[in-house]
């Protein structure tokens, strides 16, 4: 019989990290039905027998405040998992042990993985696990996540709760004597009428009636709406008596006797310290430096040039032999398949569409690696605790900080849990302005358009000019997030509170773990949405197609051309190969046919339906320098960033090139007469700032909760684009910068 477990904890308490160690390459990544919240399960073995294992979201909490205590509690109360581990950071434990009496007062058969004991260690803390382990009546391993220390041992400890079966016994808790007489009260009505008993303990239904719990009160008005409609009133009326006589209410006297309780035990001798506990902790002691006013912004920006640096010098190389497969696959399949639909949706609708995505694999993988130390060491949340100063002037909250991080203020998010991020900001006017400013980050799926077109036209300062676009993106959606809270989204702001968890130095497992789980989802896309995209766009710039008398046309100007050369230069220019040198003669022939052939495929192109809407855009899109290929581009980019190099590569594909011609989308644009630095830049800061994609749009609308909102990022992120490219075209052209 196949087990089932459940790892729970405090965000930064090593949850994660253990499920990694745990499961390894044995793990799927989706979410919970009907909400954004991440579902992760796996599958570990422990002598011979299959375990199941989901990581639970991180929560400080069981009860309803956010969805993902919500997901947690739901899977614990529904799923039933055999033995739930609570990991427990060691160095915090009063904190962390708030959540582990809830299970207790839940009835959930739980065990503690006592994790990063040696963080403790050099804190000072000794702690005497085998006395906690008996104070509070449940098996406690000390671990460290990290390394693998003790994994198997609490893997042992949950087995053994599991196939022992045993019905834990709610933990009950004295909350004073005013509470106390509520709760037994809620509990007699509770017990007499059966309500919610075959889900929950009575006991704990009342304590979250006292604690105002929306869910739970939500399903007791479902299940005995009477009933739930006294204990209601009842907690009203001891609200309103506690406000008189002590000046508090219902939830702040639960958690501080839960917290009362936690300290009894502590006190019991489970935690000796070996020094005075105001000394500084190494991770103190680093800080003091990282997060130093004038060094921690140097040191910041420096750590983001040396990310660029190391990803565009490093990633080249793969990406080049990347290129080049994509070429030769090309090469091979055009020589394989007879000329025809079929034949030109293969190459231009496939391979030079979603191949140009993939290529960008390395040096994305090579991103999302160092982020990945970043985000593990903790460093990231020191990132947000200094930019908060920062976020405060332009109407922010330090908690956005980590949205827009997330979103690609280290290029290579994703915008969508950026937006998704933004739920642990209270206030909803500084949610919304984060929600709106996050998609003008540097999310994955414009590092493809970023890496193409500065490798093409600024290779020689790529890093640079990575890190300069990473600040302008910061600088945009500040600005931009200004404009709403001083307009459309005013209000107070909210106080900024930020855990700072320790160092630690990543693991190489879970570093290739957290890297290969986005490098996957990226190349997932590219091999499904930017797939169909690809063909449906090929579609649209082969359809409708040229009439026959314009086919006719180029045919005899072709033939015109032929008849003007002799027949031996005509064999000469028809028969050669890779390696023949043609005569001046077959060589002008070839330049006249290929300019007739030129000049049919982009008639050919424009005549689509693709082709018409990117013409019609030309009037308006010429004052920021984007031909209607461009603008086609664009068009498809609304769908998914991604698509506009896979757009790029199939419009150049069908139109001007010589159709035996491998060279790369890179090496078309330099050689394009319409393409030059200015023009590039500004298509880089266009794609940098206008619209979301269509999924980031469809979640702004389900977190905003209104489609106008969704409506609103598409138009006013798209003028702000807008106006940025034309600043810099036409720029570039008084300046005489574009070498027209």
């Amino acid at each position: 019989m196949e087990l089932m477990l459940a790892l729970a904890g405090n965000p930064n308490s090593g949850k994660t990290t253990l499920f990694n160690e745990l499961t390894g390459s044995r793990q799927h990544v989706g979410n919970y039905p009907g909400v954004t919240v991440e579902k992760k399960e796996g599958e570990y073995k422990y002598n011979g027998q299959k375990i199941a294992i989901t990581d639970l979201p991180g929560t400080y909490s069981l009860t309803a405040y956010s969805e993902e205590e919500v997901v947690a509690r739901d899977f614990l109360v529904n799923k039933r998992p055999d033995t739930v581990v609570n990991i427990v950071d060691a160095s915090n434990l009063e904190r962390n042990l708030y959540l582990t009496v809830q299970f207790l007062e839940l009835g959930i058969p739980v065990c503690i993985a006592l994790n990063m004991i040696d963080v403790a260690k050099d804190r000072g803390l000794i702690i005497d696990d085998e006395k906690l382990s008996s104070l509070m009546g449940i098996p406690i391993v000390p671990t460290i996540a990290r390394s693998g220390k003790g994994k198997k041992e609490i893997i042992a400890a949950a087995v053994k709760i599991a196939k022992e079966g045993k019905k834990r016994e709610s933990l009950q808790i004295s909350y004073g004597d005013d509470l106390d007489n509520i709760l037994l009260e809620f509990e007699k009505k509770i017990q007499a009428n059966n309500f919610m008993t075959d889900i929950y303990p009575a006991r704990w239904i009342a304590l979250k009636y006292l604690e105002k719990d929306n869910q739970i009160i939500d399903k007791g008005r479902l299940e005995n709406s009477r009933l739930s409609l006294s204990l209601e009133e009842d907690t009203k009326k001891i609200t309103e008596h506690l406000g008189k006589t002590l000046d508090t209410y219902p939830e702040a006297m639960i958690a501080d006797y839960r917290y009362g309780f936690i300290k009894s035990i502590l006190k019991q001798g489970v935690i000796e310290r070996k020094y005075d506990h105001n000394r500084l902790y190494a991770s103190d002691q680093i800080d003091k430096v990282l997060t130093h006013r004038l060094l921690g912004p140097l040191i910041m920006l420096t750590i983001l040039m040396g990310l660029y640096h190391i990803t565009f010098t490093y990633g080249a190389i793969p990406m080049g032999w990347l290129e080049s497969f994509f070429g030769l696959l090309g090469d091979t399949v055009s020589r394989l398949l007879p000329d025809g639909l079929f034949k030109s949706m293969i190459i231009s609708g496939v391979i030079d569409g979603v191949g140009g995505v993939l290529g960008f694999v390395p040096l994305i993988m090579l991103m999302f690696f160092g982020i990945a130390i970043l985000e593990d060491s903790g460093y990231l949340s020191r990132v947000a605790y200094m930019l908060d100063r920062v976020f405060k002037i332009f109407g922010l909250h330090g908690n956005s900080v980590m949205p827009f991080i997330v979103s690609g203020g280290i290029a290579g998010g994703c915008a969508v849990p950026g937006i998704m991020a933004t739920r642990t900001l209270k206030s909803r006017k500084e949610r919304l302005a984060t929600m709106l400013t996050a998609p003008f980050m540097n999310c994955g799926a414009k590092l493809p358009v970023m890496a193409l077109l500065i490798g093409t036209f600024f290779s020689e300062n790529s890093a640079f000019l990575m890190f300069m676009l990473t600040l302008l993106s910061w600088a945009g959606a500040l600005i931009a997030a200004k404009i709403l809270r001083m307009t459309i989204i005013s209000g107070k702001e909210t106080p900024f509170v930020l855990e700072l968890p320790p160092y630690r130095w990543p693991t190489l497992k879970g570093l290739l773990i957290h890297t290969w789980e986005r490098s996957w989802q990226y190349i997932k896309k590219a091999g499904t949405v930017i797939l169909g995209i690809s063909i449906i766009i090929w579609a649209m710039m082969t359809f409708p197609q040229m009439p026959t008398s314009k086919i006719e046309e180029f045919k005899q100007k072709r033939e015109l051309v032929y008849s003007s050369f002799p027949a031996p230069v005509i064999k000469e220019l028809k028969s050669k190969d890779e390696d023949s040198i043609l005569s001046e003669k077959a060589q002008e022939l070839g330049i006249q046919i290929l300019k007739i052939n030129n000049t049919e495929s982009e008639e050919k192109l424009k005549n689509s339906i693709a082709g018409r809407i990117g013409t019609s855009l030309e009037s308006i899109t010429r004052f920021t320098g984007f031909d209607w290929r461009t603008n086609i581009a664009l068009v498809g980019g609304f769908a998914a960033k991604e698509v506009v190099i896979s757009t790029l590569g199939t419009a150049y594909s069908l139109g001007e090139i010589d159709s035996e011609d491998s060279a790369s989308l890179g090496e078309i644009l330099a050689k394009s007469p319409h393409w030059n630095p200015v023009v590039a830049l500004s298509l880089i800061v266009f794609t940098m700032f206008y619209a979301p994609c269509f999924v980031a749009v469809v979640v702004i609308i389900k977190e905003s909760g209104s489609w106008k909102w969704g409506a609103f990022s598409i138009i006013f992120n798209t003028v702000i684009a807008f106006i940025l490219s034309i600043i810099i075209f036409q720029g570039g052209l008084f300046l005489n910068l574009t070498g027209g």
